[in-house]
């Protein structure tokens, strides 16, 4: 059996923004804290970004956005798995959408900051490395790039009849809503 045939992934519209921002308020703000109060930024209410939702069944499971830049470049970011999807290939497929969406608009590059433990993990995805490791919300991330010319189109379920979200994280110390 297919180890993905059962991940979903698309276009984040309407209700499924709300799911999308609490998949990465959980990860950047709850669990990582690399921000403090939000991650939600002015690129979020740009025409162009494209928000990205995936699901393992009816579970939401992670996000990603992306959005052009100029001369063909796109940027990715806002990559955000939950703990408990980690283990599976929704990182790797949100990653593959990503490119692919950017391909298919007529991007030539995509370029992403990319935290430092997860660089071999991008590497086994075709990325390179881009310069050295700089500060990025405080953290040092490694610069990256793909090359759009080897993006494949996607090859999974789109959005499923339901999304569930799981419970919010409860850290030490905090109280989710």
């Amino acid at each position: 059996m297919n180890p993905s045939a059962d991940i979903g992934i698309w276009r984040a519209a309407g209700p499924d923004l709300t799911v999308h921002y609490s998949i990465r308020h959980q990860v950047f703000v709850l669990e990582q804290r690399v921000m403090r109060l939000t991650d939600i930024d002015l690129r979020d209410i740009e025409p162009s970004t494209i928000h990205v939702l995936a699901a393992r069944g009816a579970q939401a499971a992670g996000t990603v956005r992306v959005y052009p830049l100029e001369n063909g470049l796109w940027q990715g970011d806002r990559l955000a798995v939950l703990p408990s999807h980690r283990s599976s290939l929704i990182g790797a497929e949100l990653v593959r959408f990503a490119v692919a969406t950017a391909a298919a608009n007529g991007g030539g590059w995509m370029r992403a900051q990319i935290q430092l433990p997860n660089v071999r993990f991008f590497e086994r995805l075709g990325w390179v490395r881009s310069g050295d490791p700089e500060p990025y919300c405080g953290f040092d991330h490694q610069p990256m790039l793909f090359d759009l010319a080897q993006a494949l189109a996607p090859q999974h379920l789109g959005r499923p009849h339901q999304v569930l979200l799981e419970a919010p994280l409860e850290m030490p110390g905090l109280r989710a809503g």
